[in-house]
């Protein structure tokens, strides 16, 4: 019998993190555990009761440690299938049901599916057929199949928002890399040490989380610093930079340059740069492609695949250390 441990990790968000402990104890097949990540100096109170035990661990850090914290939940779990969601997810009822089905025929690492939800959508609780009718996918990710599972070719898909793994392909694996901190890049790198192993990464139909919203901006320009910082880390271990697409916003917004000895931090963002990248309440996620063509004039000369390959190719720059 598969023993079943349910991770997440937190900073703050106590509404957010206690829709995700009630929609694992509305789980149609229960975690035999739950366990936090608690990235603050306080645990959290006033969480649902729940028919399995539930345990916050602290894990310190002077940014926000994220790759570390999920590290440590992992370490604490004694479950054979580790299921980890966000804070600011709240899992389908079917959630781990279609994960450990899944799960024992595919060996490897198991991604379901993300429904983004507008400002207020969890004012009156969980209602899980209200999320169905207001969530929307996010148009610039790719997804799960229409049907059953497939796998995904590119590792720089991963992204541990809703994810699965069995023990052995986590231990195999080692972890996150926790050298990375703040904001961005452990994800990407995670999925390039999978793929670098042939531990194989699936899209699965279901296992559906449905994402909170809170205010955001994408880029991310608040975490300007930490995004430069890992993503030259990423480059110094596997010889090319990631989150290219992020970078090449903040060009076009002119907070950095892309020069032969590194990327240059050149200003810290203003108000007009907050509004520019700010998520609203009417908008269910934050999409960096849309601050890319407000910004980028070439954006006129091009439509469809063509605009995208155009982007494409702007973004690609910055893969490289060095400048063009």
């Amino acid at each position: 019998m598969t023993h079943i441990s349910a991770l997440t990790i937190a900073a703050g968000r106590a509404e957010h993190l206690r829709n995700v402990v009630a929609g694992f104890q509305a789980q149609t097949v229960r975690p035999d555990e739950l366990i936090i990540g608690v990235m603050q100096d306080e645990a959290y109170d006033g969480l649902p009761e729940t028919d399995f035990p539930v345990r916050q661990i602290f894990v310190a850090g002077p940014e926000l440690p994220l790759a570390a914290a999920r590290n440590a939940v992992a370490a604490a779990a004694s479950g054979d299938l580790l299921v980890f969601v966000d804070v600011d997810c709240i899992p389908h009822p079917n959630l781990v049901f279609d994960y450990l089905s899944k799960s024992a025929c595919h060996v490897g690492l198991l991604m379901g599916e993300v429904g983004y939800l507008p400002g207020g959508a969890t004012s009156d609780g969980l209602d899980y057929a209200k999320f169905e009718q207001l969530a929307v996918r996010h148009s610039d990710r790719q997804g799960p199949p229409a049907e059953g599972i497939s796998k995904c070719k590119d590792y720089r898909c991963f992204w541990s928002l809703n994810f699965a793994i069995d023990r052995h392909s986590w231990t195999a694996s080692g972890g996150f890399d926790e050298r990375y901190v703040g904001y961005g890049g452990e994800d990407t790198d995670y999925g390039r040490t999978l793929d670098e192993l042939g531990i194989p990464i699936h899209w699965i139909k279901g296992a559906k989380v449905f994402h909170q919203y809170h205010p955001h901006c994408m880029p991310p320009i608040h975490q300007v610093r930490s995004v430069v910082r890992n993503s030259e880390l990423f480059a110094s271990k596997w010889g090319h930079r990631t989150m290219e697409h992020w970078l090449y916003a903040f060009r076009l917004m002119g907070l950095i340059e892309n020069a032969r000895t590194g990327i240059r931090i050149l200003r810290d963002p203003d108000d007009a740069d907050y509004a520019l990248c700010s998520q609203m309440e009417n908008m269910p996620y934050a999409s960096t492609r849309r601050v890319i063509d407000k910004l980028d004039q070439a954006q006129d000369k091009a439509t469809g695949a063509a605009r995208v390959a155009q982007v494409e190719k702007a973004q690609s720059v910055f893969l490289l250390p060095a400048a063009e």
